[in-house]
């Protein structure tokens, strides 16, 4: 999937500002941290997750390298604002990707734009995010106490 031009630069201001100390609110972007699979170096990008009864949960964009360093350390850090929390990763199966995929577009709605751009939906019905089941991951975090 190809990703629209101004993720990477805009993916910088948002770690910066995260490291400043400036939050987005609770439904916002908060920075996950993952050791990277080969170099062991910490490597940060904001993601968008959402609250599901009371669970927090996160898509991936099919290939990212955040998503193979998640898959490898299995767990992460994220930060909001100056708020840090140690979580575990866990990738859910396919059966239970489908109904968060179905929630992703209502819950992030800025996943209807990124995907449409990127031309993976037409639309970004609920139907549209429940077919990439099996391409796009996602993950729910669980707190370390």
């Amino acid at each position: 999937m190809k990703l629209p031009w101004y993720i990477k630069p805009g993916n910088k201001v948002l770690v910066v500002a995260s490291r400043l100390g400036l939050g987005f609110g609770d439904k916002g972007p908060v920075v996950l941290t993952v050791p990277g699979r080969k170099s062991g170096k910490p490597r940060s990008t904001p993601v968008t997750p959402m609250v599901v009864d009371g669970k927090q949960y996160v898509a991936g964009v099919p290939g990212a390298d955040w998503v193979a360093n998640a898959r490898a350390a299995g767990q992460a850090t994220l930060r909001r604002g100056r708020r840090t929390q140690q979580v575990r990763m866990v990738e859910l199966p396919a059966a239970e990707q489908r109904p968060m995929l179905r929630r992703l577009p209502v819950e992030v709605p800025g996943w209807i734009g990124f995907l449409r751009g990127a031309g993976v939906v037409s639309d970004g019905t609920p139907e549209e995010f429940e077919a990439l089941a099996d391409t796009m991951p996602i993950f729910r975090f669980d707190p370390i106490p």
